[in-house]
């Protein structure tokens, strides 16, 4: 295959791509598919010689759609959404054209440069104050394990990063039980060890509250260990808990301790200024991570961290060896001295697109409709018979069950075995609950309505499934 050959089979994939899109609706939302389904489709061993595309094409048609989860599909409610917006579509299609490596400033100028304006018209777009700065990460894994290992040498003095952890004190994290499991992984994989992150017993609303960190980190101290960081959770993955932010961040400072704050779902929705009371004193934060790719329309990946100040963060990830210099250039920002790979996409080419085709209005009005779809759909599913709410909507996320776990669990399995909209489970005060998380792009009002629609008809199928009068 040759470049003349890509003109001609990406304007075929282009027109697949419109298709797929336009078809989406009528698709099963989860491939009914059994594990090692696709693969026995698969040759055993790579082809000696090439192989015409058009036999290639045909495989992938075959095989592939089929064969997937539709991410965008618009009445995808699990998870978190991974959106791709057609705008965004479009800048990634010139990005894999140009297949460059922004590793430093001079091999992709622009990348660079794009990325530190898009970061700001986000802070801008977000509320926050103009003393922050970021970066682009592919994932929020990857901007808190940055943070965490950050965190971890200003405890140290910088000295983990030439003498190791071996023999050093033990180190002490902060979080509620409802932060992300990728709060989990920074710590192993940053060498604290998971005994050291401390979980905070959360309030009635399943927030930590400054009092409850106030009293881990003073149990810590006295029993000699070294507070090192606090991570703040806003808007959790499970049923959306926000902690007290500007409490913890006032213990937090008092107690010399920088702070990260978790917002990859939630953070796009503060680009509403009616929301931004639940992460009231975020501005006190020294990093703060949210997810353009899960409700703002740029695609995976593009996780957009902030940061009060890069010095420390540069400090503890940035290697600058002879081959990574630019000549004449000491003060420029390299982007991956902020970041642990040192390869870098140009992530930021889709934020330029995404907010200009769109703009900011029009974001924040779907953003605004999903939440109140959301909330409209939680009044459907309260009605029927057996539904009990478990927790009520935080933004676009709730969760519901019925009264026992084996028929919750049973529901939900029914629900996604029939394949018209896609729901997740999670567990609340050790309760089996199902998830509803609208946030598709593409979504409308029907769709969302379609939930109750779908639960109802799974209820009524059900021999299994206890119908209680209300």
């Amino acid at each position: 295959m040759d470049h003349e050959d890509l003109r001609i089979w990406s304007k075929r994939a282009a027109d697949w791509a419109a298709e797929y899109h336009a078809t989406l609706r009528d698709r099963p939302v989860r491939a009914p598919l059994v594990p090692g389904a696709v693969a026995r489709q698969l040759p055993p061993a790579p082809p000696d010689a090439p192989e015409p595309m058009e036999t290639i094409w045909g495989d992938f048609e075959r095989i592939v759609p089929d064969g997937m989860t539709h991410w965008q599909h618009p009445r995808f409610f699990a998870y978190f959404p991974a959106n791709a917006a057609p705008a965004s579509m479009l800048a990634e299609q010139l990005v894999n054209a140009m297949a460059s490596n922004a590793l430093i400033w001079q091999t992709s100028p622009a990348a660079t440069e794009v990325e530190q304006v898009m970061v700001d018209w986000l802070r801008q777009a977000v509320g926050l104050p103009d003393d922050f700065v970021g970066t682009i990460h592919d994932s929020a894994t990857n901007a808190t394990l940055s943070a965490v290992l950050t965190m971890r040498e200003q405890a140290l003095g910088y000295q983990g990063l030439e003498a190791g952890l071996s023999g050093g004190p033990v180190l002490r994290f902060y979080a509620s039980a409802e932060t992300h499991s990728s709060v989990d992984k920074a710590i192993r994989v940053a060498g604290i060890g998971q005994r050291n992150l401390v979980k905070v017993a959360t309030d009635g609303d399943r927030a930590m509250t400054g009092a409850a960190l106030q009293a881990a980190i003073a149990a810590d101290r006295a029993a000699g260990l070294h507070p090192a960081g606090v991570i703040l959770c806003a808007g959790g993955t499970s049923v959306g808990a926000f902690d007290r932010i500007a409490d913890c961040v006032a213990v937090a400072k008092a107690e010399g301790l920088p702070v990260h704050v978790d917002a990859a779902w939630a953070g796009s929705a503060m680009i509403c200024p009616e929301f931004r009371d639940l992460w009231a004193g975020v501005e006190g934060a020294d990093s703060i991570v949210f997810n353009p790719h899960k409700w703002l329309g740029a695609q995976f990946d593009c996780s957009v961290q902030f940061l009060k100040d890069p010095g420390a963060q540069v400090r503890t990830l940035g290697l600058r060896p002879t081959y990574l210099e630019t000549a004449g250039r000491e003060e420029i920002v390299n982007f991956n001295e902020w970041t642990v790979p040192l390869g870098r996409r140009f992530r930021a080419l889709k934020l330029w697109f995404v907010l200009r085709a769109y703009g900011l209005d029009n974001l924040r009005g779907r953003i605004r409709n999903h939440v109140a779809w959301a909330r409209a759909a939680r009044d459907q599913l309260a009605a029927l018979p057996g539904i009990e709410i478990v927790t009520e909507p935080r933004l676009s996320l709730f969760s519901f069950a019925l009264k026992d776990d084996a028929a919750t669990e049973d529901l939900l399995n029914r629900i996604n075995d029939d394949s018209r909209i896609y729901l997740t489970q999670t567990r609340v005060d050790g309760r089996f609950a199902i998830r509803v998380q609208v946030g598709s792009f593409d979504c409308r009002e029907e769709d969302v309505m379609f939930i109750a629609k779908t639960v109802q008809e799974m209820l009524a199928s059900c021999s299994s499934v206890p119908l209680p009068s209300r």
